[in-house]
């Protein structure tokens, strides 16, 4: 009689539970989208040059988002672009600080004439900071600051579209 009692309870427990709506803790988190950036890069190399690129990265997870970022610009002997595959980890996901550092890594190709070695592929590694939000925007433009080692020493000026609340 006390099993047929308990197996009743955990039953009736288990037909309660089954009318609730779950809330799952990331369903809290605000969601993001795609965020695009522009950039303008100083490649300090054999082959140095200065590119204009624009980017696009989602998130990956709370504290990094994944991406990627192109340029061209002029190189020592003309034309002179990359692609970066990148990932990059926030120590500040949810702005809490006016500025926040940053670090990340990925593959970077840079293609350049044959004359300067054609394309090739390297291994990326760079660290940047990541300021405010204009007072009183709810998404504008965010500027940032980053260095990096990757077909040369890298200084770039970036330009990031801000999200309400998020890096």
């Amino acid at each position: 009689m006390r099993r047929r009692f308990d197996t009743g309870c955990l039953t009736l427990l288990a037909l309660y539970l089954s009318t609730m709506t779950p809330t799952p803790v990331l369903a809290q988190i605000p969601t993001q989208s795609f965020q695009s950036e522009v950039r303008v890069d100083g490649i300090l190399a054999r082959t140095s040059a200065v590119e204009a690129g624009y980017g696009v990265s989602i998130p990956a997870g709370i504290y990094v988002r994944t991406g990627l970022a192109a340029g061209v610009g002029v190189g020592r002997h003309g034309i002179d672009s990359r692609a970066d595959l990148i990932s990059r980890f926030s120590l500040d996901p949810f702005r809490q600080s006016r500025w926040s550092p940053y670090g990340g890594a990925g593959l970077s190709g840079r293609f350049r004439p044959i004359t300067d070695g054609g394309a090739k592929a390297y291994l990326l590694v760079f660290v940047g900071v990541e300021g405010p939000l204009a007072d009183g925007e709810a998404a504008g433009w965010v500027p940032a600051v980053e260095v990096g080692l990757g077909g040369g020493a890298r200084v770039g000026l970036i330009l990031r579209r801000g999200i309400n609340g998020r890096r």
